[in-house]
């Protein structure tokens, strides 16, 4: 009988789960676990070894060798053949927090913090909202989000505020838009589960349903009066579209690919 396989410990769910060749659309597919793509990530965007990758997905020096080498592989193959990249599936868990203090997810960091006493940052209380943004109002539907309006607050007060534009960006890549500039609260109308899945990895509180003036509603927000829908959810064509494909779940297991 074999040995059932160890789950590989990941930080967090990749942001960005697909990309396409230029001008090859519906080129063959090259599917990348997310345990691989951690792989890739801790070693060659970190620059740690294999050992230390080892150590924060917590299996062997010899499992990461095989996944570290079937990750290269198909990077190759996707950049020498021009085909499409898919990330998903794979033999993973999503770290919670309480392992590791290297773990990058602002999720796992706050949880840390908590448990030792800190506030969200370093020595005060500073943090960045997002409001899906349209002509001073809440735009209502988070998919299809031209603007985010973006509050930075300190000691629960605004003090700037800027609007932001997402360029044409899609769905699921939304989520790493708003990751990548630091943001910690969303506020916004309808939103499909897959982009509330997307903004949950990475560590983003969503605050849907709401609608009027945005200023207003971040104030709210701010004084714990904000109206919104916890079970909130985007109809918008009929069904619920944003956030790209969700692979697996947070328990560890075999998780395949929809």
């Amino acid at each position: 009988m074999s040995r059932p396989t160890k789950c590989r410990r990941v930080c967090r769910r990749p942001l960005f789960d697909s990309f396409i060749p230029a001008g090859e659309e519906g080129a063959p597919e090259v599917q990348l676990t997310v345990d691989e793509y951690e792989a890739i990530r801790i070693i060659d965007l970190e620059g740690n070894t294999q050992e230390q990758c080892a150590n924060r997905m917590n299996v062997s020096r010899t499992t990461i060798t095989d996944i570290y080498d079937s990750a290269r592989k198909k990077i190759a193959e996707l950049l020498v053949n021009g085909r499409t990249l898919k990330v998903c599936g794979g033999n993973f868990t999503v770290c919670d927090g309480s392992a590791n203090d290297y773990c990058g997810n602002r999720q796992c960091v706050r949880a840390k913090k908590r448990k030792r006493g800190q506030n969200n940052s370093d020595g005060d209380d500073r943090m960045k909202i997002a409001v899906t943004y349209q002509d001073g109002e809440i735009f209502q539907h988070f998919g299809h989000s031209e603007y985010f309006k973006v509050y930075e607050v300190q000691d629960g007060k605004v003090t700037s505020s800027e609007v932001i534009g997402t360029n044409g960006t899609g769905h699921g890549a939304l989520a790493g838009l708003l990751f990548n500039g630091g943001v910690e609260v969303l506020i916004c109308g309808g939103i499909g589960g897959g982009a509330q899945l997307a903004l949950k990895e990475a560590g983003i509180k969503v605050f849907g349903g709401c609608s009027g003036d945005a200023d207003t509603a971040v104030e709210e927000y701010l004084n714990g009066t904000l109206g919104y829908d916890p079970d909130v959810h985007c109809d918008h064509h009929g069904h619920d579209h944003e956030g790209g494909h969700a692979c697996g779940s947070h328990g560890c297991g075999n998780h395949g690919c929809h």
